[in-house]
């Protein structure tokens, strides 16, 4: 009886219990994701993370201002008007140069300008967004107020004296490259602009000595100011000292000048010392026998609506200007004739 109930057991067992198969690579590797899928998750945004924050932080706001720095800025235009002791208006055109193959948008910024090298800056001016692309206009036209009147002084005595000038601009604008975040970039430009070069080519044309006196004036005529500068400045009354061999001889005077790019021919008015004049031509050692006088001619005062332009003043009488009259012609002309004495 045991023996056989052995024997069943036996059997029963045998039949009863089935090994089980053995698992491809494939099924247990998705077996494996449906249960850890959520670590492989948080391991996919780590990889993005580290490889994307780089490029957006680092990378892109390095490409950013790699582009930024090799732009250049050139100035075509600038009209300075209706100045005052410490402001003027500015209407300026820009143009953006830029070779990247990038065009981000540019924020308007507050750029700090300054004479390349100075002390202290003279104004801050708005410069208006833009996208970068290059050869783009950028137009600005604003209320300038200096910050730095004697700062803007020494600008202008460059400009005066200098052929060429150079301002520095410095700003930190916002800069967009599409879906990509906003960042911001540093401005630090200089940019090199054409001066009056000491006026060179200063001349009068003609003159008129007026006797008797007419309106308070005893001279008139015409002077010639070239400008190579892309600049057009209201510099207001202009009141100029003349001199010959140092010994004063009278003022001249350039009404509501506008110096504009170019040629300029502006009427002139003065008051000379046609006694002192008259005297050293009669005198036994006059040194002009011929009647052509240099006159030394250096700026007094620049005034606009009736407001001292000190910056323009200054710039003025930082330049020594000669030019030769012939005098006698012009007596002869106003019915005294020394060309004989």
């Amino acid at each position: 009886m045991s023996v056989t109930k052995a024997h069943v057991e036996e059997a029963e067992t045998g039949a009863g219990v089935v090994a089980p198969a053995k698992q491809s690579f494939g099924a247990r590797v998705g077996a494996h994701f449906k249960r850890f899928w959520w670590a492989h998750l948080i391991f996919f945004v780590i990889c993005v993370l580290v490889i994307s924050l780089p490029v957006v932080y680092v990378a892109y706001p390095k490409i950013a201002q790699d582009a930024v720095n090799d732009s250049t800025l050139n100035i075509t235009q600038m009209v300075i008007s209706d100045p005052t002791p410490d402001s003027f208006q500015l209407n300026q055109t820009q143009v953006l140069g830029s070779k990247s193959p990038y065009h981000p948008q540019i924020y308007e910024f507050e750029a700090v300008v300054s004479l390349l090298g100075a002390a202290a800056p003279f104004t801050t001016v708005r410069v208006p967004g833009v996208k970068s692309v290059d050869g783009v206009e950028i137009h600005v036209e604003q209320k300038v107020d200096l910050s730095d009147a004697a700062a803007f002084g020494d600008y202008a005595t460059a400009v005066m004296l200098n052929e060429e000038v150079s301002l520095n601009i410095y700003g930190t604008p916002g800069l967009k490259q599409g879906a990509l975040p906003k960042t911001t970039v540093t401005y630090n430009k200089t940019v090199v602009m054409k001066g009056l070069n000491k006026l060179e080519g200063f001349a009068v044309p003609d003159f008129h000595i007026m006797i008797p006196a007419v309106n308070g004036y005893n001279m008139n005529g015409t002077v010639y100011i070239p400008n190579p500068s892309v600049m057009t400045i209201s510099m207001g009354n202009l009141t100029l000292n003349l001199a010959v061999n140092g010994k004063a001889m009278g003022q001249t005077y350039l009404n509501d000048l506008v110096l504009k790019p170019g040629n300029n021919t502006i009427p002139m008015l003065a008051n000379v010392n046609q006694a002192a004049i008259l005297t050293m031509f009669s005198s036994s050692d006059n040194p002009y026998k011929d009647g052509i006088v240099p006159f030394q001619i250096t700026g007094n005062s620049s005034v606009y609506h009736g407001k001292n332009l000190d910056y323009f003043t200054k710039a003025l009488a930082a330049n020594n200007l000669t030019v030769n009259l012939n005098v006698y012609q012009a007596l002869k002309e106003a019915g005294l004739d020394l060309s004989s004495t």
